[in-house]
């Protein structure tokens, strides 16, 4: 047990807490991963996590040499029931030598096979022996025979070969080489169909279940950190699964589910673990993607075993990561044949959710970052009865994440995390996550004993803005990329209520020639469309710059382009920001318009704001550029001297002051997480 679980063990009495046990290492793979199951026998865990009874298992023949019994009889009673009927339609008679002779003499005979006294052959046409049509034959020629049967083969062209005509080989031996084929497809299925069986999610990959180390520590709430309404959300769930009498007692019931919305790297999975660690609970974790397979109702037998392997250790918690991948809202899919599996998977994850006893303490929390297309089923009372929103952390958050994540690495007196988690808004605890790594590699790179703030600022900008090419751009290149940024710090520094200009560059990194970078002060959660509008407008000050000084663009808007657009379609199109729309939400979360009942005459409503207000930006760009052509060439020879302008430099450069004013956020309106735009605004052309 880790020191966490210690210690949390002290606070809450040790006769509430689970004793400690190791983990069971079963030869039974699964698609599932385990933590903090109990010690038990290793047979008997075998056989409890597969469902099944050894006694029955021993009695029985395996399924695939039952099956492989079953394909080989039923093949060799087809093999002897056609081979009788082409004897049937095309007979072997057998003729007396004189009878062949005479064939011969008609000039009859077209082929012949002679090996020792033994002839087989062919008639040229058909003939009938007593009663019986036929045009193959077999004969003995006796051996006191002397005639002239050498003399009549030659004069009348008749073909003798080396092979028998009639092709009549061994029936055991033609049998076995049939069969050959059979037992190689019948080989290659077999093997599939182990590792299926061992959770295998595609064809040539291989994913099998391994035994969680007993050494290693389970994460506890001590972990988690930068959420915590959402921690207290489910410490009661910590608290019903280590006393469930103190709620049942009541007539309260444990929920049966809980549902974690989220963006991707938002800690949804770190959650669940800990809810479990900190529960003393053992823990199922699985991907809806990687239940079922190819095989028709693979899918369902997975969750059967899954559900089944929790009662056994129950209080147990289940996690089923991703699952809108087999939850998707039924009425929405229009495929059909791909979807059955799906839908048997999704039916029997609800029956086995509907079949949890009162005095089964079970939880499932799954997890999703599409909650908007789950179907109804799954998320009505009784099944997911608690939906937890878990979004990007704030400022104090990112900190104390920041603080988790710094654990045991010597930090540099200088460091100061708030600091960095100030320069990090929109990012997630992955993110950051990622960041502090990032920082350690830098500093181990430049062979440092300690991670120094320039670290911290190095790995953001890396993350943020891509790493550095070594790209040599000539003179006229780099001209016009630096006309190209400082036309979009620009109209992010003269605009009132724009994000500030952090940096400015014209080394390119990633795929880009340069980049801008403007971050908020602080966290946003909503945007009025002048906020929107003065984003586009930035977008675009790019592409507007380039045609006040060239005259002509350059493929390098398309990036801009690519932005301003989507944040012009999210308004008209979602967020209800058109008079002449009016408040209509045009764009589903996912799929057709089209297949939501909207018309084409409100898709191209929205096509035709989006490009008016896209035109009136570009013009107000143009404007804005032209007015201030003093302040954009100050930036320009800036940039080609120092090719990176920091925020103080670039404010200072251009003779302007930071505004304070504030950013017009309204307060009641947050869109969706999936939908809002970047609390970074990157430039990148």
């Amino acid at each position: 047990m880790s020191e966490s679980n210690s210690a949390s063990a002290q606070r809450n009495g040790s006769d509430t807490r689970r004793p400690n046990r190791e983990p069971v290492s079963s030869q039974e793979a699964h698609p599932w991963r385990t933590e903090g199951l109990p010690e038990i026998d290793r047979a008997d865990a075998a056989s409890r996590l597969r469902g099944r009874n050894d006694n029955n298992q021993k009695s029985r023949l395996p399924r695939w040499l039952r099956t492989l019994l079953i394909v080989g009889v039923a093949w060799a009673v087809s093999f002897i029931f056609l081979t009788q009927i082409q004897r049937a339609i095309n007979p072997v008679v057998e003729l007396p030598y004189n009878e062949f002779y005479s064939q011969l003499q008609k000039n009859n005979i077209e082929t012949i096979s002679a090996q020792g006294d033994s002839i087989e052959g062919e008639l040229r046409k058909t003939t009938t022996y007593e009663g019986q049509k036929y045009t193959q034959f077999t004969t003995e020629r006796p051996t006191w025979a002397d005639d002239s049967m050498a003399r009549l083969l030659s004069r009348n062209d008749v073909t003798i070969t080396a092979v028998s005509p009639i092709q009549r080989s061994n029936p055991i031996l033609t049998l076995v080489v049939s069969l050959l084929p059979i037992a190689l497809i019948f080989g290659f299925y077999w093997w599939f169909l182990r590792r299926q069986m061992r959770g295998t999610s595609s064809l040539f990959g291989s994913k099998q279940h391994k035994p969680v180390d007993p050494s290693v520590n389970r994460v506890t709430f001590d972990d988690v950190a930068g959420i915590d309404e959402v921690e207290e959300q489910l410490r009661e769930v910590v608290d019903m699964l280590r006393d469930p009498e103190k709620y049942t007692r009541l007539g309260a019931k444990i929920p049966r589910g809980i549902l974690l919305e989220g963006g991707p790297g938002t800690g949804k999975t770190l959650l669940a673990r800990a809810t479990a660690g900190e529960a003393d609970v053992p823990f199922f974790s699985i991907s809806a993607a990687e239940i079922g397979g190819i095989l028709a109702g693979k899918g369902a037998s997975d969750v059967r075993s899954l559900f089944e392997a929790a009662r056994k250790v129950s209080p147990a918690i289940i996690f089923i990561d991703e699952i809108d991948a087999i939850g998707r809202s039924r009425s929405q899919v229009n495929s059909i044949g791909s979807n059955e599996d799906r839908e048997q998977t999704l039916n029997q994850i609800l029956t086995e959710m509907d079949g949890f006893s009162a005095t089964e303490s079970i939880i499932v929390i799954a997890a999703t970052n599409l909650a908007e297309v789950l179907d109804s089923a799954l998320t009505r009372a009784g099944r997911f009865d608690r939906t937890i929103t878990v979004s990007p952390p704030d400022q104090s958050g990112r900190e104390a994440i920041l603080r988790v994540h710094t654990r045991g690495r010597p930090l540099d007196p200088t460091v100061s995390l708030a600091a960095v988690a100030k320069s990090t808004p929109g990012l997630t605890g992955a993110d950051l996550a990622n960041l502090v790594n990032e920082a350690s590699l830098l500093a181990a790179r430049r062979g440092a004993q300690t991670v120094e703030m320039s670290d911290f600022t190095n790995a953001l900008e890396t993350i943020q803005l891509g790493v550095e090419r070594a790209v040599v751009m000539d003179q006229a290149e780099r001209e016009r990329t630096a006309w190209h940024e400082a036309g979009h710090a620009l109209l992010g520094m003269i605009q009132p209520g724009a994000d500030p200009v952090r940096k400015i560059s014209i080394i390119p990194r990633g795929r880009a020639l340069g980049v801008t970078l403007s971050t908020p002060e602080s966290d946003k959660y909503g945007y009025d469309k002048a906020y929107l509008r003065g984003r586009i407008i930035g977008a675009l000050g790019g592409m507007a710059a380039e045609q006040e000084v060239y005259g002509v663009v350059t493929t390098g808007a398309e990036s801009d382009l690519r932005t301003a657009t989507g944040i012009a379609r999210q308004m008209f199109g979602r967020w209800g920001m058109s008079e002449k729309i009016g408040p209509v939400q045009v764009y589903p979360v996912e799929g057709d318009p089209r297949s939501q009942g909207v018309s084409d005459e409100l898709l191209s409503a929205v096509d035709d704001e989006v490009r008016a207000l896209l035109s009136e930006c570009y013009a107000e760009a143009r404007r804005l550029l032209a007015e201030h052509h003093d302040q954009h060439q100050a930036l320009v020879n800036a940039l080609l001297e120092q090719e990176t302008l920091d925020e103080d430099d670039a404010y200072r450069v251009a003779g302007i002051a930071k505004h304070s004013d504030a950013p017009r956020i309204a307060a009641k309106f947050a869109p969706p997480s999936s939908a809002t735009p970047d609390a970074a605004v990157i430039q990148q052309d």
